[in-house]
């Protein structure tokens, strides 16, 4: 008896190290917990988030940890992907239609709470370096949970219209307050540099990403405007996304926003933007369940339940809640906005998920927080623990915000 669980912890770890192995399980275990989570009324990224952390390294070891460093190309595919739909939702027309109030909205809730996470963070004794990247990525807000109640409630009028406002800018400033925070604090933190230098370093990286991302933007234009079958445009698409990503982080400069200025400039010249995003999306499902379950497999539960994390965690989530709620109220006052916008629109900020887990896994391609998996492990954690909280108290707040706040049919 003795031999044979010898043999099959063996052959465990043997399998356990293979990729194939690892990115299959992930996704199997990514549909039965997203089902499962359903099930529940939870959305199906809490269950890929679960499931990642069931099967990884710190839990039942079926993917081993010496598979992160690989595994992390499929969340850098992931995230490039992610950005470059992102993008494509800012066509001039489109932010014409969005209007002024919704953008006033967007960016009071936005810094208030990277202000609020920042200042309560660097107040509870984390550098302000880390606090300030922590601050940028509390910014973000998941839309999926609150779009889908909409739907079920066939919610309308200016309450979902401003929603869906809010929501498609908030992304896109989340990801460029993000380059820029973390250019300056990672530059400050492996240099020693100081804040003039960090900041003129920050400067010519966003400027440079950006150029990158709209050549390419303009590029993948060119190479699909004429293509009429769906399979040579998802060719195309797909290898400058990946093309894009390698060279910026080769360059050291921020994939994210090279990713998101493609799609941009992508939207803006081209009309088929949207049935590229469609053909993108084809694939996307699985690439999604694996970049969640990824996520999870990152979460250690001996770190998460130490008494700083908790802290931390805490403290994260309680002021990222005051700063979206209120955020959302001032910049709504100050709109002129419908007052069941100012009172109940803060609510449907609150869910948090991909683009959060996103920015906090790319920390891992910039070479301070490669040679510093301590504190990289720190970050992840606090914003694990962030998303795992706002994915099951989220929903119903923002259910019940909806309802107040929307016209029902």
């Amino acid at each position: 008896m003795g031999d044979l669980s010898l043999w099959l912890l063996q052959l465990k770890d043997e399998i356990s190290r293979h990729l194939v192995f690892g990115v299959g399980i992930l996704l199997m275990g990514s549909y039965f917990m997203g089902r499962l989570a359903e099930r529940v009324n939870l959305p199906a990224i809490t269950g890929f988030i679960l499931a990642g952390l069931l099967l990884g390294p710190y839990m039942l070891g079926l993917v081993h940890a010496e598979l992160d460093s690989t595994l992390a190309y499929i969340t850098e595919i992931a995230l490039a992907l992610i950005a470059l739909v992102i993008g494509s939702e800012f066509s001039l027309r489109k932010l014409r239609t969005i209007g002024r109030p919704v953008v006033i909205i967007t960016v009071f809730q936005l810094f208030a709470a990277f202000l609020l996470v920042t200042a309560a963070l660097f107040l509870a004794g984390m550098p302000l370096e880390l606090a300030a990247i922590l601050g940028t990525i509390s910014s973000a807000t998941a839309p999926a949970a609150t779009v889908a109640i909409i739907r079920d409630l066939k919610a309308r009028g200016p309450f979902v219209d401003h929603l869906y406002g809010v929501v498609a800018l908030d992304d896109a400033g989340c990801i460029l307050l993000f380059a820029s925070v973390t250019a300056v604090s990672s530059n400050s933190l492996g240099a020693g540099a100081g804040i003039l230098s960090s900041i003129v370093h920050a400067m010519v990286e966003i400027a440079a990403s950006i150029v990158l991302g709209a050549i390419a933007g303009w590029l993948l234009h060119l190479l699909t405007r004429s293509r009429k079958r769906s399979n040579e445009v998802m060719i195309v698409s797909l290898a400058m996304i990946l093309v894009l990503s390698a060279v910026s982080n080769t360059f050291h400069l921020s994939a994210l926003l090279s990713s998101m200025a493609a799609g941009t400039v992508m939207a803006n010249l081209s009309r088929r933007t949207h049935s590229i995003v469609t053909i993108l999306d084809s694939f996307s499902p699985p690439l999604y369940a694996a970049f969640f379950a990824i996520a999870g497999t990152e979460l250690q539960i001996g770190v998460l339940m130490s008494p700083s994390i908790l802290l931390l965690g805490g403290i994260f989530v309680l002021a990222r809640g005051i700063g979206k709620v209120a955020g959302v109220r001032i910049g709504a006052a100050y709109a002129g906005s419908d007052p069941m916008i100012r009172k109940y629109l803060g609510f449907t900020m609150l869910p948090q998920a991909g683009v959060a887990m996103g920015l906090v896994l790319f920390l891992d391609t910039i070479p301070y927080f490669a040679m510093n998996q301590q504190v990289t492990a720190t970050l992840i954690n606090i914003v694990l623990f962030s998303v795992l909280f706002n994915e099951l108290a989220g929903p119903p707040l923002s259910r019940y915000a909806v309802i107040r706040g929307a016209k029902l049919e």
